[in-house]
């Protein structure tokens, strides 16, 4: 575990020449406990053959009914589906504050800050800054990974707004993304009301790629949020912007519905292979994850509060697809994984408690 946490201290050491705290915003993160802050309830559903095993949870996209599936070597073996912590997103008012580790300060504050502004309720806008890390949980606590295809990357940092002026400006952003253009018009905006219906009853619509469920319009790809109306909100849209941006960038690859083997890059993100879970400042570790645009009315009452509650970090829960060894499975491949499955959540969620 110490290896893959060791390029996050080379990352401080390289790159700033200072650690500092941040006057503006004191106390303000943590860094995330895997017991009492993760949601474990989300690593369900699990699918085995196209068949969901935990009737609990229902599924975000339907599945085939495959029996087999075989990848690279002519091994053929079980298709599985079950959902996997993989990522932390900081979403923050201060440039440089790593809130999801520890609330630290890296470097000065030369970039430009967040909060919101505005001369008036109704005009009302906001900016913040994300941090992107690396937080393949289930390998760094050793869970299933002896016969399950977990995410076996070190933990790291993999972007941070602050270094990007892209994320600082709505017109450059749009060589990035050139669909901007056709996005912000109204048509396109009201496209997205339906969207946020489907996405409230885990259903998002990824053919609406534009559209950001009931936070609003997806685009641009920018910290600017022209109508803040509320933290929970503004977070929750940014943390689907970011992941839209990198994979806009080739960075992120998901899993399609019959493909078992090996993920691949969309420029536009596939918005049923993400789930989002709030991990502070108040921690959402009891039912659900929530779809991307789902609304925050219900899930996000409660979770921030005035000065140090405005700094957010969320786990993004990610769909993850394999084709089981044969070999490598033991008797009873499906009991391992429920029984394996409800220890984490019995054990590790009650030690939460």
């Amino acid at each position: 575990m110490m290896k893959k946490i060791s390029l996050i201290g080379l990352f401080f050491t390289l790159c700033f020449n200072t650690i500092s705290a941040n006057e503006s915003a004191p106390d303000v993160g943590k860094f995330i406990n895997p017991i009492s802050d993760v949601c474990w309830s989300c690593l369900f559903p699990i699918h085995i053959m196209g068949e969901n095993i935990t009737k609990k949870e229902k599924p975000l996209t339907k599945y085939n009914q495959k029996l087999t599936c075989s990848c690279a070597g002519g091994i053929v073996g079980l298709p599985l589906a079950f959902w996997e912590p993989t990522r932390l997103i900081d979403v923050t008012r201060t440039p440089y504050k790593l809130v999801g580790l520890g609330g630290i300060q890296i470097g000065e504050n030369l970039k430009k800050g967040g909060g919101v502004f505005g001369s008036s309720p109704s005009e009302n806008q906001s900016f913040y800054h994300v941090h992107y890390y690396q937080f393949p949980l289930l390998s760094l606590l050793e869970i299933f990974g002896d016969f399950l295809c977990v995410e076996d990357f070190p933990l790291d940092i993999g972007y941070l707004s602050e270094l990007d002026p892209f994320w600082m400006n709505d017109k450059w952003t749009s060589i990035l993304a050139p669909e901007t253009v056709l996005f912000g018009t109204p048509p396109a905006q009201l496209a997205c009301i339906p969207d946020c219906l489907v996405s409230t009853f885990g259903k998002p619509n990824d053919k609406l790629f534009w559209c950001g469920g009931c936070q609003g319009n997806l685009y641009p790809l920018t910290g600017f949020i022209g109508h803040h109306s509320g933290p929970i909100r503004s977070s929750s849209l940014l943390v689907h912007r970011i992941l839209a941006k990198l994979h806009k960038l080739g960075v992120l690859k998901t899993f399609s519905k019959d493909e078992y083997c090996c993920p691949k890059r969309s420029r536009f993100i596939k918005k049923a292979a993400y789930k989002t879970q709030l991990a502070y400042p108040v921690a959402q570790t009891k039912g659900s994850c929530n779809p991307l645009g789902k609304s925050t009315l219900k899930w996000g009452a409660f979770k921030s509060y005035p000065y140090k509650g405005e700094d957010f970090t969320y786990v993004i829960w990610t769909k993850k697809h394999c084709c089981l060894d044969p070999v490598k499975m033991s008797s009873s491949t499906a009991g391992a994984v429920i029984q394996g499955g409800q220890k984490v959540i019995d054990t590790i969620g009650g030690l939460g408690e």
